[in-house]
C-alpha cells in the first residue's frame, strides 16, 4: 500500500491541486472501510465507542426526512466521515470523496491554470498560504495571510473549501473577483485577478555583477533537485562571492527534495529535520545525504511570511548549524506531517500523522522561522519595484568581502 506523507496540505487554485509530500512504502496503518458496525467499534485505546445514536439519526431521516427522492445514502455516509475527521479541528486533517481526491492529485509539474494561489482552513477561513512566484494572484497583489470571505457574489463561509476551489477557476483570460481581509488594513477590498496559464520554474538562477549568485527555489517538487542540482553546477568551479537562496513565497513541498537541497550546502550525515510521531518508537531523524557541496560559499537564506513547510525545513537546518544567515521576515509556521491513504472507491483520508522539528529540535507548527536579520518589504517597496529584502542580503555577501 503506498502511502504519502506530507509536510504541506494546502490546495493550489491552478487547474489541479498537488499532493505534496515524501513519497515511501509501508504496511499501512489502515484497511480499507469496508463496513460500519451498527452498534459499537473497537477503539485503538481499548475503549468502546457506542454508535446508537447515529443509527438513530440515521433511522430517523430514512423514515422521515420529507424529500424521500433527495436522500443519497452514498452522500450521508461521506458526509458523516467529512464530519468525523472535521471534529479534530485540524485543517491539514480532511477526508475527500472521490470526485474531491482526483481534483486534488492531479500532477502539480503539469502546465496550469487558474490565479496561482495556495489556499489553507484556518479558524474556518479561507486563508491564502502563499501566492505562487509570477503568478496572477500574485501580480495583483494577493498576500500570505488573507483571508478570501468572497468569491465573486459568493460567500466563502456557504461553501465547501473544494466548491470555492471550483468557484475559483474557470476558463483563460477571464476574471474572477475575491473580497479579501487583510491584517493591519481597516476596510475589506476587492481585488479582480485574470484567470491565466502558469508554467511554475521550480528553480531560477541569475548571476549578478559582484559575483553573488541568486538561486530562487519556487517549489520543492519532483524535478527540484535536479534543477538546483543544475543550476550550481558550476557553482562550485566558478567558486562565487556568496550565494542567496530565495524561499520567499514557497509554500512547501516534498519533505525529501528538501533533504536533498540541504545536502548541497551541509556536510555529510549532518541531522536535517525531526519527525516526531505518535509512537515515539517510530521517531526519526532524517540526514543529510552525499555529493557535490557548496560548504564554502557564504550564504544567505531569504523567508517572508509565504516561507512554509519544506521551506522551513531547509532554512531551520541553515540557522541550526550556522550554515548561513536567514534573512527577511517571521515565516509560516507550517510543522504538522500528514499522510494520505487511498481508499478502495477512490476516496482517500488525509491524517496529520507526526510533527517535525527542526534539527536540533525547534517547534515549528504556529511559531516559523525567525530570521536572524529581519528586513522587512513595505507596500511603496514593492509598488516601486524594490525589493528592499534582496538589496540588503547583497550588500550583507559585500560586506563580507570588505
Amino acid at each position: 500500500m503506498k502511502i504519502v506523507r506530507n509536510v504541506l496540505i494546502v490546495l493550489v487554485l491552478i487547474a489541479g491541486g498537488g499532493v505534496l509530500g515524501w513519497q515511501a512504502t509501508s504496511n499501512g496503518w489502515i484497511t480499507y472501510i469496508t463496513g460500519v458496525q451498527q452498534n459499537e467499534a473497537s477503539l485503538s485505546s481499548g475503549d468502546q465507542v457506542d454508535l446508537s445514536l447515529f443509527w438513530t439519526v440515521w433511522g430517523l431521516v430514512e423514515k422521515q426526512y420529507v424529500d424521500q427522492d433527495a436522500i443519497d445514502r452514498q452522500k450521508m455516509i461521506y458526509g458523516s466521515i467529512k464530519g468525523m475527521v472535521s471534529s479534530l479541528g485540524d485543517p491539514y486533517s480532511v477526508f475527500m470523496n472521490p470526485e474531491e481526491t482526483t481534483e486534488f492529485t492531479k500532477d502539480l509539474d503539469s502546465e496550469l491554470d487558474g490565479i496561482g494561489a495556495q489556499l489553507s482552513i484556518e479558524n474556518e477561513n479561507l486563508v491564502v498560504v502563499t501566492p505562487l512566484k509570477g503568478s496572477p494572484a500574485e501580480k495583483a497583489g494577493i498576500k500570505p495571510g488573507d483571508i478570501i470571505y468572497k468569491i465573486g457574489d459568493k460567500m466563502a463561509s456557504d461553501l465547501t473549501l473544494f466548491d470555492a476551489i471550483k468557484t475559483i477557476r474557470g476558463e483563460i483570460g477571464t476574471p474572477i473577483t475575491l473580497s479579501i481581509i487583510r491584517k493591519g488594513v481597516e476596510k475589506s477590498f476587492d481585488v479582480t485577478i485574470i484567470r491565466a496559464k502558469i508554467d511554475v520554474e521550480s528553480v531560477t538562477k541569475k548571476v549578478l555583477d559582484n559575483g553573488i549568485v541568486y538561486l530562487s527555489i519556487n517549489q520543492f517538487s519532483d524535478k527540484t533537485s535536479d534543477e538546483f542540482g543544475n543550476a550550481i553546477d558550476d557553482l562550485i568551479l566558478k567558486e562565487p562571492k556568496g550565494l542567496i537562496i530565495d524561499l520567499r513565497y514557497n509554500g512547501g513541498g516534498y519533505l525529501d527534495i528538501a533533504v536533498q537541497i540541504l545536502s548541497y550546502l551541509l556536510d555529510t550525515d549532518l541531522p536535517a529535520v525531526s519527525i516526531h510521531e505518535r509512537n515515539k518508537a517510530d521517531d526519526e531523524t532524517i540526514r543529510t545525504e552525499g555529493g557535490k557541496k557548496l560548504l564554502n560559499i557564504p550564504l544567505v537564506v531569504l523567508v517572508n511570511e509565504g516561507s512554509a513547510s519544506a521551506s522551513e525545513i531547509v532554512a531551520g537546518a541553515v540557522q541550526d548549524h550556522k550554515r548561513g544567515i536567514i534573512m527577511g521576515t517571521q515565516s509560516f509556521g507550517k510543522g504538522t506531517v500528514q499522510e494520505v491513504e487511498y481508499l478502495k472507491d477512490g476516496s482517500s483520508l488525509r491524517l496529520t500523522i507526526a510533527k517535525w522539528l527542526t534539527s536540533n529540535g525547534r517547534v515549528i507548527q504556529k511559531v516559523g522561522i525567525t530570521p536572524n536579520i529581519v528586513v522587512e518589504n513595505y507596500e511603496d517597496d514593492v509598488k516601486n519595484g524594490v525589493d528592499r529584502q534582496l538589496d540588503e542580503a547583497i550588500k550583507y555577501l559585500e560586506n563580507l568581502k570588505k
